[in-house]
C-alpha cells in the first residue's frame, strides 16, 4: 500500500513540474525580436532617421490610431482652442498654496489646495 502511494505521489510531482517548465516565459537571447512575426509591430513603426524634416514638421508622426489612414496634419495655431495651450502650464505646489491667502486664492487652486490637502 505505501508502494503504491509513493508511486502515485512521485508521477503527481514529476506533473506538476513538467506543467511548471511549460508554463514559464521565455525570452530570446540578446534581446532582439522577430521581424514581421504577428503583433511584433515591426512592419508599422517607421524609422525616426528615415523620415524627412519637411514630414516631421507638417504631420503628426504615430498620431493615426487606425489601421487604415495617414497620420494626421499640423493645423496653425489659431485652427486649435485656447484651453489646449493651457494643459501644459505649472500649477502651484502645496506648499506654496498653503503660504497664500485662502480668501484670495482663485476656485482652480483652491479646489487644487484642497485636492492636495486630502490626499497629504
Amino acid at each position: 500500500m505505501a508502494m503504491n502511494c509513493s508511486r502515485s505521489l512521485r508521477s503527481l510531482i514529476l506533473a506538476e513540474e513538467a506543467v511548471g517548465v511549460v508554463g514559464r516565459r521565455t525570452f530570446t537571447a540578446g534581446g532582439k525580436a522577430k521581424k514581421g512575426g504577428k503583433g511584433s509591430g515591426a512592419g508599422d513603426a517607421l524609422n525616426a532617421s528615415s523620415l524627412s524634416k519637411e514630414i516631421k514638421s507638417t504631420t503628426v508622426v504615430g498620431g493615426n490610431i487606425l489601421k487604415e489612414g495617414t497620420d494626421p496634419k499640423l493645423l496653425a495655431d489659431s485652427e486649435y482652442p485656447d484651453w489646449l495651450g493651457h494643459l501644459l502650464d505649472k500649477k502651484p505646489a502645496l506648499s506654496e498654496l498653503r503660504r497664500k491667502n485662502i480668501e484670495t486664492l482663485p476656485y482652480d487652486d483652491l479646489k487644487r489646495l484642497v485636492k492636495l490637502d486630502n490626499r497629504a
